[in-house]
């Protein structure tokens, strides 16, 4: 499989600076659940009710959450290298945040839940657009 050619759709650069954002935030919540006692302990006081539902499983919440930076970071390259599978990644990885908040707001979570759904959504759709498939071809 080649790289695509052609210009790069608007937005694409952005879409690449997320997924390793993205993988750096869950790197950085997996090390604060997995070692603590660290100076990254202090990061849950920006969300110290997500830290409460995940302190008692911290463990095993640390583990996926490297999966997860490590599948945010695949995507991220295949991204940049215009490989399909690095589109298709980053669509599971945005489709699963989706229904991840669906189900925030069907459990009575609508605000994080609602916010979730509009912004993923948004994300995915953008994903979604022929143009942007296109540069993948």
């Amino acid at each position: 499989m080649g790289d695509a050619t052609g210009p790069k759709p608007r937005g694409f650069t952005a879409i690449g600076v997320f997924l390793f954002f993205g993988a750096v935030m869950a790197s950085l919540a997996a090390t604060a659940l997995l070692w603590r006692g660290t100076v990254l302990d202090r990061l849950w006081t920006f969300n110290p009710s997500a830290y409460k539902q995940l302190a008692p499983v911290g463990r095993i919440v640390g583990i996926l959450f490297l999966a997860l930076s490590a599948a945010l970071t695949a995507a991220g390259i295949g991204w940049f290298q215009r490989r399909l599978w690095g589109w298709r990644l980053a669509v599971v990885i945005i489709s699963t945040q989706v229904l991840g908040d669906v189900v925030n707001c069907v459990r009575g979570d609508w605000l994080r839940g609602g916010t979730g759904v509009i912004i993923a959504g948004a994300l995915l759709l953008f994903l979604l657009q022929p143009r942007i498939r296109a540069a993948f071809a």
